[in-house]
């Protein structure tokens, strides 16, 4: 197999399935929702996932390159929602009426791609190093963009069935205060990383 096509596949794989704000808040709707109900959350996702792919194909890194400004906003932002989510996550009690709640939806799931670096970093290194001058047209990115944002969604919905599969033992206090603890720090951890706050520290 041709050495460059590993490279992506490998690169689209990690990046793609790896802990990050839509898996990991997508595992705590599983968690508390099942995938059912966390399927518009999903598909919100996927819808703003592929918007980001077809912005970083256009500009392939354009805002970043003139406008080194715009990254550091950005990742603040993003970092922002990111802990919202973490503090979500950490006092989820899952003992809500099922009647009365209210999961996250499409927009929220849209929104979150927006403010994801890691999406937009994923986008704008996709097209402007692995493929890049290897979409010649509108229609090629656009199949592409579909491509990617299907796998994804596969991503999203593996660990959303994680966290609906492990439902069932969370009427123990102390496994699922430990899952709560666990996904939230998985989250801070996301938005730290994407913050740029550890490059610091190194």
């Amino acid at each position: 197999m041709n050495p460059e096509i590993i490279a992506l596949i490998s690169f689209v794989a990690v990046t793609t399935y790896t802990p990050g704000p839509n898996n990991i808040s997508s595992a705590s709707m599983g968690v508390l929702y099942g995938y059912k109900r966390t399927l518009p959350y999903m598909l919100g996702i996927a819808s703003g996932f592929f918007m980001m792919l077809m912005l970083s194909g256009l500009v392939s890194g354009f805002l970043i390159e003139k406008i080194p400004a715009f990254e550091v906003i950005l990742r603040i932002v993003g970092a922002l929602y990111i802990l919202w989510l973490a503090w979500h996550t950490l006092k989820a009690s899952y003992t809500f009426d099922e009647a009365e709640s209210k999961p996250l939806g499409f927009i929220q799931g849209f929104l979150l791609q927006v403010l994801n670096v890691k999406v937009i970093v994923y986008g704008l290194t996709l097209y402007g190093t692995f493929l890049a001058n290897k979409i010649p047209s509108l229609l090629h990115l656009v199949l592409s963009a579909v491509i990617f944002a299907c796998v994804g969604f596969t991503a999203v919905s593996l660990w959303t069935l994680f966290g609906a599969g492990i439902k069932r033992y969370l009427n123990k206090p102390r496994v699922r205060k430990a899952v709560n603890i666990i996904l939230a720090l998985l989250l801070v951890y996301t938005a730290v990383d994407i913050s740029g706050l550890l490059g610091f520290l190194h």
